[in-house]
């Protein structure tokens, strides 16, 4: 029987999660002052209640006011961490700004044709007068040969005027506005690399400084001993977190055999470190001062780690939360995982409330609970008989029990289930314990250059072997399961159906079975309603993708799609902006047509619809288009459109200029729509 007395920090630390959930999510539910002022009357009645009634008759009452104020301390908590509210953020100037200086908080990212810089601006000027402001953004420099690098902490002058993020322009498109927002990023630009010009190098050399320093000299030492390309952009990520070298077939392979999680470098890689550390002290566990040099050395180890991969967030949370779990160990039986976990989760929410959206924070803690909770019944269901057996089962069930508590957010983030996963981890976990193990001897053995050659060697040999487990998996068929698409509700019913079927084999209740029941009928259900008002409609789809012409049909999971060919070769501009859509729609079969100057016209669900992608003089008077796409400024007004075609409404796409399609759309509003403006047109019948 499950007993909530024991877990305190759990209901603690769950209760003000709900509390940002509901600043995330309501954030005008109450105003801040109210919520001030509630909280302050709910601590005050609970300090009443404590000295007026009796231990007996306030328990109750105690745990509710208490649990309440903790949930609205959660609200005000993340209302106050938004940058958007502050009176000195930029949304709350109206003028113009013709350059602004601003702190370069990070490393640059290596993108396609920029680098992108996360700054922080620090005041902006008008070309008369400067104005102080604390505002975060994004710049993306286009590169240039003799392009200059910019540094954690070098302040910098930019010329132009940083733009709001616009929300998503095509149907079911990731949302970048909402995702930055949870990094209190609103605003970025795009310049040219002599808009940027440094005003001075940074001044205040901080623990992050000399973090990011030892990242780099990190990146040199491991680069100089792996001369292949690939075999560098393992090593990178799996030790130092950069991931700027993994190119798209070292991701395809890895995603497809279930390993991808091994190029992140979080929860999985600092779990290592620290399960190394306990193995090590193994033989002195006997000794009654063990428990605290192990949790000494453990903490000596992860931040030490922490520290040479830049502080990065994701290894940062990683390293909080087995701090937490080095640090109760010592106290064995008196403290719970579960309380343990609770506690550090809190601790990072406290710092930052934000991620409790981020996508690493959810699957690191959902994947602990899941090896600290299931790891054991799965364990016990078979006693191999052998060493080798049982450590094979025993590294299976800790893979599976992280699998089944991760899976649901899996698939409705990612959309895919790698089936190969158990079989794949069995090579890729002792191979990347191995690679990170051997990289950081060659870090450690830099000085003396035989050394760190040997080292080297090995460590390009391990590479080339987990590379080659890897591309081994990919290849095998049915590998990955592609194109999953649920619903969030869909989510929480996958969670529960896990849940209670774990409940049920280990308390042995039928009445698991019929809630794990119920919520596969709920779910079936859900699947059902989609399929039903999603799936089977008609869509008709003139996309917002800069310089390009997308118009796609969509019908009972059948597409016919119209689109340049730069576009339908670009596969990372399909995937961001077409793919999402398709997902949400079942797309199984597409048809796909290249954009050609010559006028075309579809019959599409008894439509007409026009494309025409180059100036034309006439057209047939007695044919009436439903609609009409106009691409590649085929018209210069809305009267020679109208003039020469005759139809009901007429849709430029985002091959257009974005000026001429200012002008057109102002003649005739009522009948133009475009997209550039305007977003996706989207019609379904």
């Amino acid at each position: 029987m499950f007993r909530w007395i024991p877990y305190a920090m759990v209901r603690v630390a769950a209760f003000f999660i709900a509390g940002i959930l509901l600043g995330i999510y309501q954030p005008d539910i109450i105003s801040l002052g109210l919520a001030k002022t509630t909280l302050f009357l709910l601590i005050g009645l609970y300090f009443f209640i404590y000295w007026v009634l009796s231990k007996r008759k306030r328990t109750l009452i105690l745990g509710i006011l208490g649990l309440l104020s903790v949930l609205f301390a959660g609200y005000i908590h993340l209302s106050l961490f938004v940058h958007w509210n502050q009176p000195d953020h930029l949304s709350t100037y109206n003028g113009e700004i013709k350059y602004y200086q601003a702190e370069v908080l990070g490393l640059p990212e290596d993108k396609a044709n920029s680098y992108k810089y996360n700054i922080r601006i620090v005041k902006v000027s008008d070309g008369e007068s400067w104005l102080p402001t604390n505002t975060r953004a994004l710049i993306y420099v286009r590169k240039t040969d003799d392009q200059t690098k910019y540094f954690y902490g070098d302040n910098i002058l930019v010329y132009g005027e940083p733009q709001l993020l616009q929300p998503p322009q095509n149907p079911y498109e990731f949302d970048f506005k909402r995702f930055l927002s949870f990094k209190n990023i609103y605003h970025q630009q795009f310049v040219k690399s002599d808009q940027v010009h440094l005003i001075s190098p940074v001044k205040s050399k901080g623990l992050r400084y000399y973090s990011f320093i030892v990242r780099q000299w990190g990146v040199a030492q491991l680069m100089k001993q792996l001369p292949n390309r690939q075999e560098q952009a393992i090593a990178l990520a799996l030790t130092l977190g950069v991931t700027d070298g993994i190119d798209n077939e070292l991701q395809s392979a890895y995603a497809s055999s279930g390993a991808m999680h091994v190029l992140a470098v979080s929860g999985l890689h600092v779990g290592i470190l620290y399960a190394i550390v306990l193995l090590l002290f193994r033989p002195l566990r006997s000794l009654s001062w063990s428990r605290w040099m192990i949790a000494i050395v453990s903490l000596t180890v992860l931040w030490s780690f922490a520290f040479i991969t830049g502080l990065s967030p994701s290894v940062l949370r990683a390293v909080t939360m087995f701090s937490f779990i080095a640090i109760a160990k010592p106290f064995g039986r008196r403290t719970s995982i579960y309380n343990t976990l609770a506690s550090s989760a809190f601790i990072l929410l406290l710092f930052d409330p934000f991620l409790i959206m981020s996508v690493g924070f959810q699957l690191s803690y959902l994947a602990v609970l899941g090896i600290v909770a299931l790891h054991r019944p799965l364990y016990q269901l078979w006693e191999p008989r052998s060493a080798v057996l049982d450590w094979v089962w025993n590294i299976s069930c800790v893979s599976i029990a992280a699998q089944l508590a991760t899976f649901s957010l899996g698939v409705l983030y990612f959309h895919q289930f790698p089936v190969y996963f158990l079989f794949s981890n069995l090579f890729v976990i002792p191979g990347a314990i191995a690679v990170l193990v051997t990289s950081i001897l060659v870090l450690v053995t830099s000085f003396v250059a035989p050394l760190a050659t040997f080292f080297g060697i090995i460590l390009q040999g391990l590479i080339q072997i987990l590379n080659f487990a890897v591309f081994s998996f990919e290849k095998f068929p049915f590998s990955l399961i592609n194109d999953i698409y649920i619903t969030t509700t869909q989510c929480w019913l996958l969670i529960l159906t896990i849940a209670f079927l774990f409940l049920l084999i280990s308390e042995k209740k039928f009445s698991w079975m019929i809630l794990s029941l119920i919520c596969v009928m709920v779910f079936s259900g859900v699947q059902w309603y989609h399929y039903d008002q999603d799936v089977m409609k008609n869509r008709f789809i003139v996309y917002n993708i800069s310089g390009h012409q997308g118009v796609e049909w969509i019908s009972k999971g059948r597409s016919r799609f119209v689109g340049d060919s730069s576009l339908v070769s670009d596969d990372e501009r399909m995937r961001f902006h077409i793919k999402p859509n398709r997902l949400f729609c079942g797309v199984k079969e597409v048809e796909t047509q290249f954009r050609v100057d010559t006028p075309k016209v579809f019959l599409v669900n008894g439509k007409k619809m026009g494309v025409i992608n180059r100036p034309i003089s006439s057209w047939p008077g007695d044919l009436e288009l439903d609609y009409l796409i106009v691409g590649n400024n085929s018209f210069k007004s809305f009267a020679q459109a109208r003039k020469t075609i005759n139809f009901k409404k007429l849709i430029l796409d985002s091959s257009n200029s974005s000026y001429l399609a200012s002008r057109i759309q102002s003649e005739a509003d009522d009948v133009v729509h475009a997209v550039q403006h305007e977003g996706a047109y989207v019609e379904i019948f």
